[in-house]
């Protein structure tokens, strides 16, 4: 058993690192801000103890894990620092403990999350499998013979990772704060690539995804080329219905819960990790049906005669898949998008390409820019967004009485700050 103290305990990676190292049979503690966070909730059953910032309760033989938001001047650090104790950046972590099972890496720049429960949800109902997932849920089992994990691509902390399988979901142009343009993010997934162990796992008819110079490959998708491939998709109100066609041979027919074309990309991808570690399809196929979903992705409730989509999208790709899956879904029911633009670095560089994408809904409602403490104020407010598109409104945290008007409509509240206390303050005034 080891000691181990993680400064910024509830963050998302963090407190699903935390969840993992428990489950383990190791001894942790950790601090954070005093707010109440979700993430918090599990820890706290779990008996790990929370400190506040400065609680100095970090002894020489623990090993002190830094979450990536802070920096290391953070009064915590520099105390772990003082009294000898290690201290590793979470990434490194992470990288140290995946090394010690055969690891699977999810990434892309979206569908990360989904795809790392998914793939964890199947594997674990077949063989001991730890997880670690960006919603705040981590699982961890000592004989464990896979670590599902997520590798988010921002300040390129996934090289990091020397993962055996490696799945690619999508690239595009995302964290503009880091990233200069697409190209550079390519140059990063590239590196990870260059890491993988066994094999990389990658959508085929991505445009960004086909520049990159991997040989040990298995690509996947809708389209003929693909070595794993959809056909005679079938998408209902109940779910999708699809064949697959592994190596020019059929494979199994795949029924699911699932809404959207990612959702089928997504399922690919986990259904050509079971192929390649050799899984019965039948198996996979039944697990595939009862996964019931991540944290804050289109987790859905009903309230009176309308439908509460919360989701966590917020970049225009994401925003559009998140609204063609309710518009399956729901395809009589008016569609109304309430949107959290997520920095003013996003906000000021994909401005037009939100605006596209939210003009799929039949009503439109912005919220204010959530800011984020990694970058300064900007002169962009959404004030500017909304005088180009005399249709959307904005929509205040008071004034959220006015979605009433929609009746039997499906509200979907998207966003990575948070956007869900509109959703909260909604559902309490109602």
């Amino acid at each position: 058993m080891k000691k181990y103290y993680l400064v910024g305990i509830k963050g998302a990676g963090m407190s699903a690192l935390a969840n993992v190292l428990h489950d383990m049979g190791h001894a942790l503690a950790g601090s954070d801000i005093k707010e109440m966070l979700f993430t918090q909730i599990e820890l706290e059953a779990k008996g790990i103890v929370l400190h506040p910032w400065g609680a100095k309760r970090i002894e020489p033989d623990m090993e002190v894990i830094v979450g990536n938001a802070f920096s290391d001047d953070h009064e915590d650090v520099c105390y772990a620092k003082a009294v000898g104790a290690r201290v590793v950046r979470y990434h490194e972590f992470l990288g140290e403990l995946a090394s010690q099972f055969v690891s699977i890496a999810v990434s892309g720049t979206h569908g990360k999350t989904t795809t790392t429960g998914l793939l964890a949800h199947v594997l674990r109902l077949s063989q001991p499998t730890s997880y670690l997932i960006g919603d705040g849920t981590g699982k961890g089992v000592e004989t464990s013979r896979y670590f599902v994990f997520e590798a988010c691509e921002y300040r390129r902390h996934f090289l990091a990772y020397h993962p055996d399988y490696l799945i690619v979901t999508n690239i595009e142009h995302d964290h503009p704060d880091y990233f200069k343009d697409v190209d550079d993010v390519l140059s990063a997934f590239q590196g990870i690539a260059d890491q993988c162990r066994k094999k990389v796992i990658m959508w085929g008819d991505d445009a960004q995804i086909k520049k990159l110079n991997v040989t040990n490959c298995l690509t996947y998708g809708f389209l003929d080329h693909n070595d794993v491939k959809a056909k005679n998709v079938m998408k209902e109100t109940e779910g999708t219905t699809f064949d697959v066609i592994i190596e020019g041979q059929y494979y199994h027919t795949f029924k699911t819960p699932f809404f959207g074309d990612h959702m089928v990309l997504n399922s690919l991808s986990v259904i050509a990790v079971c192929y390649l570690e050799g899984m019965d399809p039948k198996a996979v196929g039944k697990d595939l049906s009862l996964f019931m979903g991540v944290k804050r992705r289109f987790s859905q409730r009903e309230v009176g005669a309308q439908i509460l989509i919360d989701d966590y999208a917020h970049h225009p790709t994401e925003i559009e898949v998140t609204l063609k899956a309710a518009r399956q879904k729901f395809p009589t029911r008016p569609l109304i998008a309430i949107f959290q633009p997520h920095t003013f670095s996003r906000t000021t560089t994909f401005a037009t390409q939100f605006a596209d994408a939210l003009k799929l809904a039949d009503h439109v409602y912005l919220t204010e820019i959530f800011g984020s403490a990694r970058e300064k104020a900007s002169d962009i407010d959404i004030q500017m967004i909304l005088d180009d598109h005399d249709a959307f409104k904005l929509l205040r945290l008071p004034e959220v009485g006015q979605l009433k008007q929609h009746e039997k409509g499906v509200l979907v509240f998207m966003g990575a700050g948070d956007i869900e206390k509109y959703e909260y303050a909604y559902m309490n005034m109602l």
